[in-house]
């Protein structure tokens, strides 16, 4: 399939999220108290919620080619009461990936990438008004193809701490992995991720919310000028009701204005998150 059609299918999805966003019946919109407040929760990386996102990110541009990558992140998060002061919230990344070419000959290659898993120590109480939550991230060598993964095996470190406010909600999660084990002739692995993310609520739309996070990344290992992917762009989100199940549908375009050679120039966002409340 050409970019162009790829480009034409989610551009219409997007665009049908859009219309479940603003338009859909009131039937399937939670407008009361209660969508307000799980908004805020769901805008919380350790709340103490059981979720499952399913986050669909396209990405244009990749590669020397320059065609489009995709990237299903399926992302179930789990907490558990440690005792009465703190919890441990659990959070792992299946990426179900499909790899456009890279070089002549090549397919496009469609699998499961390298699993990561992070499990935040966070206390149940605000600690001077803001939210925090720390602890260790592991990458698992998961991918089903070479080019799908990085062939290692690393650990690092993880933290995350964010302010809820009235309207707002703003924070950032960060992490570094490193390599541990790692298959013969593979490169090491240092790298970065930095999510800072800044939401406001609409008060006169109880669920509805703009977002902005991008998702920063450095590659320490890399050379000079290849190291950063930085973008910039806009989310908007809404609580709704499907029958009794309550979900957070998200959709957002982001631009990368600092890349890799090879890196994507730009990314559509699609997220669906199932929430489980208490």
């Amino acid at each position: 399939m050409k970019v162009a059609q790829i480009s034409k299918i989610w551009s219409a999805v997007a665009a049908s999220c859009l219309a479940l966003v603003f338009f859909a019946p009131g039937s399937l919109l939670a407008q009361s108290n209660d969508a307000a407040s799980l908004a805020k929760k769901a805008q919380n990386p350790i709340a103490d919620m059981i979720s499952l996102p399913f986050q669909n990110n396209t990405n244009f541009e990749t590669g020397p080619y320059e065609r489009t990558q995709n990237i299903l992140n399926i992302q179930p998060v789990l907490p558990f009461e440690m005792n009465k002061d703190w919890n441990v919230i659990t959070r792992t990344i299946l990426p179900v990936i499909s790899q456009p070419a890279f070089a002549p000959g090549q397919e496009r290659e469609f699998g499961l990438g390298d699993v990561q898993f992070s499990a935040f120590f966070s206390p149940k109480k605000p600690v001077g008004g803001w939210v925090w939550g720390a602890g260790v991230i592991a990458q698992m060598d998961t991918a089903t193809d070479d080019r799908l993964g990085q062939g290692v095996w690393g650990l690092g470190p993880t933290a995350v701490a964010l302010k809820i406010g009235k309207t707002w909600v703003y924070g950032a999660l960060i992490n570094n992995v490193f390599s541990v084990v790692k298959d013969p002739g593979t490169p090491s692995v240092n790298q970065m991720l930095i999510q800072p993310f800044v939401n406001y609520n609409f008060p006169n739309h109880p669920g509805r919310y703009l977002s902005f996070a991008p998702v920063i990344t450095a590659n320490w290992e890399a050379e000079s000028g290849q190291k950063w992917t930085i973008p910039l762009g806009l989310s908007i989100g809404q609580i709704m009701k499907f029958g009794k199940q309550p979900v957070n549908l998200q959709v957002g375009g982001y631009y990368n204005v600092e890349r890799p050679d090879n890196g994507s120039r730009w990314q559509l966002r699609l997220q669906l998150v199932l929430l489980f409340p208490k």
